[in-house]
């Protein structure tokens, strides 16, 4: 069967086969498929089903229909739309009460965050527009789940609310087509308001920051170690747009 490779991904990439996307596997697929069986066991619909693996030792999963952001920029439209934001924190908030009985295995390998232990939950950690599946008005679910992992439930929500209010650097923001700064402080409000998530806002925004600088310590330790695609992310300068979302989001009337 043919293989058409799919637009975008920074880590690797993805092709099509068929109904299915086949990735290079790491040392923490097993560990992700155990959650993605779960959610599917829970009838979770926002995440794509595991497979196995390929004879090429790919893993092997379900197609999530529609629109991608891909590798285009400025973003398209649907990202920065209110019903977009809403949608994210509906899935958001629908993802954790679906994986919060899930008790991964004791040897499981994670990519991303710490070891499980009661009152954590495995996040998907990368829940941004990048990842997401659009079709025809309707957030279909979140692709790449390589970077699952033990987290709190804020921690994950932070990453997932600075990429959609979104709180990158400036500069990224506009060049993913958002140019509405005035704008961040009620959007932000928005999405913890359909998450359901209550509590101190200036609380959550020192998460977010902690969060982002937990982000680029991990880009500069695995560029440091070698890793070739976060050596490539340095190069492409990651690093300093991060430094920059870390202190412009000080400025921020919240």
């Amino acid at each position: 069967m043919d293989e058409e490779r799919l637009d975008g991904g920074n880590l690797g990439g993805a092709v099509r086969v068929g109904n299915t996307v086949r990735r290079v596997a790491g040392p923490w697929t097993p560990a992700v498929h155990s959650l993605l069986d779960h959610l599917e066991r829970a009838g979770f619909a926002g995440a794509p089903r595991a497979r196995g693996i390929d004879e090429q030792g790919r893993e092997i999963l379900t197609f999530l229909p529609g629109e991608t952001v891909g590798s285009r920029k400025p973003w398209p439209g649907w990202v920065r739309d209110d019903t977009t934001l809403d949608a994210a924190a509906t899935w958001m908030r629908r993802y954790h009460d679906a994986v919060a009985d899930f008790v991964p295995d004791a040897d499981a390998v994670w990519r991303s965050g710490g070891t499980w232990s009661p009152g954590l939950i495995v996040g998907h950690n990368d829940a941004a527009p990048y990842n997401a599946a659009w079709d025809e008005g309707t957030l279909t679910g979140f692709f790449d789940w390589d970077f699952a992992g033990p987290v709190t439930r804020d921690w994950d929500l932070a990453y997932a609310a600075s990429s959609w209010v979104p709180l990158h650097a400036r500069a990224v923001a506009t060049e993913e087509g958002f140019t509405d700064f005035a704008a961040r402080p009620r959007r932000l409000r928005r999405f913890l308001e359909v998450y359901g998530w209550s509590g101190d806002l200036r609380a959550f925004i020192a998460v977010v920051h902690d969060r982002v600088q937990a982000h680029l310590a991990d880009l500069l330790a695995l560029a440091a170690g070698g890793d070739p695609d976060f050596v490539r992310l340095l190069a492409a300068g990651t690093a300093d747009r991060l430094r920059d979302a870390l202190r412009e989001m000080e400025s921020i009337e919240f």
